[in-house]
């Protein structure tokens, strides 16, 4: 489609910059908060301050105050996040645009968008997350929306900052960094080391169940005088981490689970996550004049991991042999307890991604219009090389047997090459009116190669797709009163799907409608928003995480589907006096989600939900400041139960194994600032130690993390 020259040669356009003859810190897809009240759309900031309130590492917890947002915990720790948006689907975040500073970050956004790798949540500054009309500037999946991390800045002056954590499960946490700031030039270093035991215990095992992640941060910046003709900034962004954990896909019959919740079974004692990811990035802004601006982004990410865990037992999938357990067959159940033998086979998830492109934003205003052009172009690409382990059970031990051959399905290549443009025009059509209009363009080709022997002298290509899609968008904000605002937008919505899909596979096609209203003032600001989508193609992307059925790789259609809403979020203050505040955030989400027409999936009927999209989500956060030196704040988050297959909620169905539980979690944290460059607080997670089953996919029933009490102090100097 393209040719590779195009890479160096062609000018691309990524997100929007913030740009002044100031200095250029950050890229953002929203702004602040205030910016956030003002799309044409559903817009959240969770700022720097919400963030140092609870102190959290955990990315699940970090966004579960955000409407229209939807969290399959996995690990209890965020390790690997499911986040879906607005029914868009959770597994593995393959349907949001996932972002960091403007660039993409899934490995391969196009060739393989399950997201394994997600950048160290415990470093960001804020999270930005944009629904509605204005996703067009993202991509490429703009069915739900965009998640947008921002990393630290660099700082206006001298500065550093420690920040250090010790708790239960030995659980250890260090975020440290130092910047400075010239009238000319700038820099910033910053490392995250994080590290557990983990909270789940190994039969037969002196193994933990814990991790180490360890996260390294650069960043250079040089600019123009600010009275230059032509203002220019040069930064550089270097980034590079490892993880290893002693992670499983393994979970636990439901008896197992309701008898001991954090109970592991000793066939997964070598299981074992090992990565390591870097990432380079280099953004060049100029000024022309007052109204233009130009900001151009070369990037490149890249992630290797081998997450070594258990796939079959006897020649078949450990989650049948869960399933058996659960309905009473005594041998699979003895098999999983280790007191029969069994021949387990232990496969090396190995994966090497390369995502790069080169990406540029040119934005100008003109009279009442204020216009933005993009362009961008991008390549990516996954290599599997999956050899197997076999181990024999013998009387509860796992003793090393052979070592088996990838299959073609293991031993194989994807790429992608992707072009986007696209052009957004706000125009404030009155002092009270303002319309937002977008178009994008996506030409996307990809392909699968697989090879049949080890030393990959045979190869077949199994796929070869080519999509091309012009999607569009209209968005309108229209101000009754300086407090109260009505918003109404429509954009169509698009997913990729992998490059391992079948030819001429369908890409996930959607028309995407919201309407609301929001009221802001000095003491309160609500908001109520109701969206509705309509699929005309809804795609899985199947995985090992979540596998469509007995398909663990490509996609499946899922035929015709809508989705229905309603987003509430509300801020104010209970009460406020003198030194004394109680401020109250509430933020509610309602969605009915499900298969309308099933043609293309002859085991799926209309009617049928989407997996893993909860019906209400509910978190509530209320707390007491006193002055400046203390503060106390109770989190607490509701999630209805999920499915995670389509026909649970048939009727006549027994649902029981079929769907996670309900849940309800309470956090507490307590600030108190010693002087103006130290505080210590005091945070419990999960306060009343409820263990709820949060996922069941690929196989068994997993815990959210029990009770957890820490302890931190934070200097800045």
């Amino acid at each position: 489609m393209f040719k590779r020259t195009l890479l160096f040669t062609s000018i691309l356009i990524s997100t929007q910059a913030a740009a002044s003859n100031d200095q250029l810190q950050e890229v953002t897809i929203i702004g602040s908060a205030e910016d956030a009240m003002q799309l044409p759309g559903s817009a959240h900031v969770v700022s720097e301050a919400e963030l140092e309130k609870f102190a959290y590492t955990d990315i699940n917890r970090m966004v579960r105050q955000v409407p229209g947002v939807y969290l399959q915990e996995e690990d209890g720790f965020g390790l690997r996040p499911n986040i879906g948006i607005r029914g868009s689907g959770s597994e593995r975040s393959d349907k949001i645009t996932l972002l960091e500073d403007g660039v993409l970050m899934a490995p391969a956004p196009y060739s393989a968008p399950a997201a394994y790798y997600f950048p160290t949540a415990g470093r960001m500054h804020r999270i930005e997350i944009l629904k509605g009309a204005s996703i067009l500037r993202q991509g490429p999946a703009t069915v739900g929306g965009v998640v947008n991390l921002i990393s630290t800045p660099i700082p206006s002056q001298t500065s550093a900052e420690i920040n250090l954590e010790t708790g239960d499960f030995s659980t250890h946490n260090l975020n440290a960094s130092y910047g400075t700031r010239s009238a000319h030039w700038g820099m910033l270093l910053e490392t995250q080391q994080l590290q557990s035991d983990g909270f789940k215990k190994i039969d037969r095992s002196n193994q933990d169940s814990g991790f180490e992640v360890e996260d390294y941060l650069a960043k250079f910046t040089v600019n123009t005088a600010g009275d230059s003709s032509f203002y220019q900034q040069l930064d550089l962004k270097i980034q590079y981490s490892e993880e290893l954990s002693n992670e499983t896909y393994v979970g636990l019959t439901d008896r197992d689970f309701r008898d001991t919740s954090n109970r592991r079974y000793g066939l997964t004692a070598n299981d074992q996550m090992d990565t390591r990811h870097s990432s380079i990035s280099a953004r060049h802004l100029v000024q022309l004049n007052d109204q233009i601006t130009l900001t151009t982004t070369a990037y490149q990410n890249r992630f290797k991991r081998d997450w070594f865990k258990v796939d079959k037992i006897d020649g078949s999938s450990f989650g049948s042999l869960i399933d058996a357990a659960n309905i009473g067959d005594v041998s699979a159940q003895s098999i999983l307890n280790g007191d029969t033998d069994a021949e387990i086979s232990i496969k090396h998830n190995a994966r090497e991604y390369t995502s790069q492109g080169l990406q540029s934003v040119a934005e100008w205003s003109v009279s009442s219009h204020q216009m933005e052009l993009g362009i961008r172009y991008h390549e990516d690409d996954v290599d599997r090389f999956q050899p197997s382990e076999v181990f024999q059970q013998s009387s509860g031990n796992l003793v090393f047997d052979r070592i088996t051959s990838p299959s073609s399905s293991n031993n194989r290549i994807e790429e992608a090459e992707a072009l986007a443009i696209h052009f957004m025009d706000t125009w404030q059509a009155s002092a009270q009116l303002d319309v937002t209009m977008g178009l994008r363009h996506e030409d996307i080709d990809t392909r699968q190669l697989r090879y049949s022997d080890p030393q990959r002298s045979t190869r077949t290509l199994t796929a070869n797709n080519s999509v091309s899609e012009t999607l569009w968008s209209l968005g309108a904000t229209y101000d009754l009163t300086p407090n109260w605002q009505v918003l109404a937008g429509v954009h169509t919505g698009f997913a990729p799907a992998s490059a391992g899909s079948s030819d001429n596979v369908e890409p996930e096609k959607s028309q995407n409608y919201e309407a609301g209203f929001r009221y802001q003032s000095d003491a309160f600001n609500s908001s109520v928003i109701g969206f509705f989508s309509d699929y005309e193609s809804t795609v899985l992307n199947c995985s090992q995480a979540f596998p469509c059925g007995q398909q663990s790789s490509g996609s499946q259609s899922l035929g015709q589907s809508e989705i229905a809403g309603v987003e509430l979020m509300l801020e104010t203050r209970l009460y406020n006096s003198g030194s004394v505040q109680v401020p109250l955030m509430v933020s509610f989400t309602h969605t009915d989600a499900e298969i309308t027409d099933a043609e293309s999936n002859d085991s799926l009927q209309a009617g049928d939900v989407l997996r893993y999209v909860p019906e209400n989500v509910l978190s509530t956060q209320v707390g007491i400041n006193y002055g400046d030196s203390l503060s106390v704040y109770v989190n607490a988050n509701y999630v209805s139960e999920m499915c995670h297959n389509n026909e649970c909620d048939r009727p006549g169905i027994n649902d029981t194994l079929l769907e996670t539980d309900e849940t309800l979690i309470f956090d507490l944290v307590g600030h108190y600032n010693i002087n103006d460059n130290t505080r210590l607080y005091i945070k419990i997670d999960n306060i009343l130690d409820e263990q709820e089953i949060v996922a069941r996919s690929p196989g068994g029933a997993r815990p959210s993390k029990p009770r957890a009490a820490s302890v931190g102090v934070n200097f800045q100097f």
